[in-house]
C-alpha cells in the first residue's frame, strides 16, 4: 500500500451538510448569546465565527441580518424552555423550598431578558411575540398548581400567593426598579412568607 493511499485513509469523512432548517436553527442558537453581549451591533462575521461557518452561508437561509436577528429574538424570548423547568418543580416539597426554586428560575429568565432588551434598545417585546400573553396565562396556571398542595397554610388563595411572588421577583430583579440593588431569591421568599414586621417573640426580646 502506498503512502498516498495511507494518507487518504486518515482523512476523516466530510460532515453531512445541514438541512436549511437545521442550519437556520444552528445560526439562531449561535446568535442569541451574541445579541445579549453586543445587541444590534453584532456583525454577520461574529455570527459566522460563532457558528463555525463562512459568512456567506448565513444568506443561504436568511434574507438579511435583520431576519436572523428577529428569529434569534423570538428564540430568546420563547417561554417554552422556562415552562419546562417549572413543570419539573416538585409541588410536594416544603413551601419555602418550592418558592425559592421558583423565584430562582424566574430571576434567571428575567435577568437574561432584561439584559437582552437593554442591549437591543427595546422597550417591550417585538410584535411577533405579542402572543406571549397566552403563554403567561399558562405559566400562571402552572404556578397555581404548584402552590395548591399548600393551600391550608395560606391566608390567601394559591393563585394570589404566586402572583405576589411573581410581581416581587420581577420588580426586585429589574436593575432600574430595584435601583441597582436587586433582591436575592431568599429575600423575596422571606418577605412573601414572613413580611417585614418583627414577630411578638422578637419584639419582647428587644
Amino acid at each position: 500500500m502506498s503512502a498516498h493511499s495511507l494518507s487518504l485513509e486518515r482523512v476523516p469523512p466530510r460532515a453531512k451538510p445541514l438541512s436549511p432548517d437545521d442550519r437556520r436553527a444552528a445560526l439562531v442558537t449561535a446568535t442569541v448569546p451574541l445579541l445579549v453581549e453586543h445587541g444590534r451591533t453584532v456583525t454577520t462575521k461574529q455570527i459566522a465565527d460563532a457558528a463555525g461557518i463562512a459568512e456567506g452561508t448565513i444568506f443561504r437561509v436568511f434574507d438579511s441580518k435583520d431576519d436572523l436577528v428577529a428569529a434569534a429574538l423570538d428564540e430568546a424570548l420563547d417561554l417554552e424552555p422556562f415552562i419546562s423547568q417549572l413543570l419539573e418543580v416538585d409541588p410536594d416539597q416544603p413551601l419555602g423550598a418550592l418558592l425559592l426554586e421558583v423565584v430562582e428560575l424566574f430571576q434567571h429568565r428575567f435577568e437574561r431578558v432584561f439584559t437582552l432588551m437593554s442591549r437591543m434598545g427595546m422597550l417591550g417585546p417585538p410584535k411577533a411575540r405579542r402572543h406571549m400573553e397566552a403563554e403567561r396565562e399558562r405559566v400562571a396556571t402552572i404556578l397555581q398548581a404548584l402552590a395548591e398542595p399548600h393551600r391550608d397554610l395560606l391566608r390567601v388563595p394559591p393563585a394570589q400567593l404566586m402572583h405576589m411572588v411573581r410581581l416581587l421577583t420581577f420588580s426586585g430583579t429589574h436593575p432600574h426598579i430595584s435601583d441597582g440593588h436587586p433582591l436575592t431569591a431568599a429575600d423575596i421568599v422571606d418577605t412573601v412568607l414572613n413580611g417585614v414586621l418583627k414577630t411578638p417573640t422578637t419584639t419582647q426580646d428587644t
